[in-house]
């Protein structure tokens, strides 16, 4: 039996604990933020924020003490990127050799452009403490995992035996893990496609159809693949779960934030009043945008669609004008 600790209360943390329970031989812990959050979802037995309906058992511990991490194996990192630097700050004392972490993270840090890998490594090795750190991504809807509906993933360790034990204890009749050792690549490109989610909301939100949005996907994939590949990503992957299946999953399904808030942007709402509404949930891709820029300028890779997405969300561009701008590029070969 592992002891499980998933760091970060809202629908994704929530979801992937419910899927850890149902696995069955695992001691499950739900870590929330703060003492107020864990105490009115440990009263309710239910996420009424984030994720309402779907009844926590009772053994489901719910905590906000920093030291539930402490006898630990594996160690779930949900926590928005934003956060994850002071979070893991709040936890390092609790953290020991032996241990761990499994980042569920889409993200990428704002200004530093690091992968959340890259800041879990950094934060801990700046108190000498060395752990096994790896990613968790793939098409999965929080919502849909929660059900019980079934869901494939990847989860990727530089360390193929770490990968396959990770398989091993969160694999169920609901969830299917495959394994991979391009950290790399599976990050980046459960990152990268909710920056492409919000394009693709864009253009359902400006009325735009089908061919429209599968040129998107398709373009997309491309621009994401070139910087994962000139990060040391390899293209398989990006054609994989955590590619190409989650850039669709995203880009289509309703229940996606990312493609939420393009496709209001497009109606022609303010991204405040967006973000407003969504409620105190997080859609990464608006800061993934920046870093992705960033991350691509550090490398010399193109990527036209992120830049415009980025005009869009910081400059307030008119997104029928970032449309045509990226219909009249000069042409090129397809690959």
């Amino acid at each position: 039996m592992s002891r499980i600790v998933v760091l970060g209360s809202g629908a994704w943390g929530t979801a992937i604990a419910l899927s850890l329970h149902r696995h069955g031989g695992h001691r499950v812990t739900l870590w929330a933020h703060s003492q107020q959050e864990a105490q009115q979802i440990a009263a309710a037995r239910e996420n009424i924020l984030f994720l309402p309906g779907f009844p926590l058992p009772p053994a489901i511990e719910i905590t906000a003490s920093e030291s539930a991490v402490s006898d630990a194996e594996i160690v779930v990192s949900v926590i928005p990127s934003g956060f994850l630097r002071p979070t893991l700050t709040r936890i390092r004392p609790h953290l020991h050799l032996g241990q761990f972490i499994v980042s569920a993270t889409k993200g990428v840090e704002d200004q530093t452009f690091l992968r959340m890998t890259q800041v879990i490594s950094e934060t801990l090795e700046r108190a000498g403490l060395l752990l096994s750190i790896g990613a968790f991504s793939g098409p999965s809807f929080a919502l849909e995992v929660a059900q019980a509906q079934p869901t494939a993933v990847t989860v990727a360790f530089s360390d193929p035996e770490i990968a396959a034990f990770v398989q091993q204890e969160f694999s169920s009749e609901t969830l299917r893990l495959y394994t991979s050792t391009d950290v790399i690549g599976v990050e980046l490109g459960g990152a990268l496609k909710n920056v492409i989610a919000i394009a693709a909301g864009v253009a359902a939100g400006v009325g735009l159809g089908y061919n429209s949005a599968a040129a998107l996907m398709t373009r997309g994939i491309a621009e994401i693949t070139r910087l994962a590949v000139a990060c040391g990503g390899r293209r398989e992957t990006l054609a994989g779960l955590s590619g190409v299946g989650d850039l669709v999953l995203t880009c289509t399904g309703s229940l996606s934030r990312n493609r939420t808030v393009g496709q209001a942007l497009g109606q022609g709402r303010s991204l405040p009043e967006i973000l407003e509404s969504l409620g105190g949930k997080v859609a990464e891709g608006i800061l993934t945008t920046r870093a992705a820029l960033g991350l691509a300028r550090r490398h010399n890779i193109e990527m036209p669609i992120t830049e415009q997405m980025e005009l869009i969300l910081d400059h307030g561009k008119d997104p029928r004008e970032a449309i045509k701008e990226l219909m009249l590029r000069p042409g090129k070969g397809e690959h």
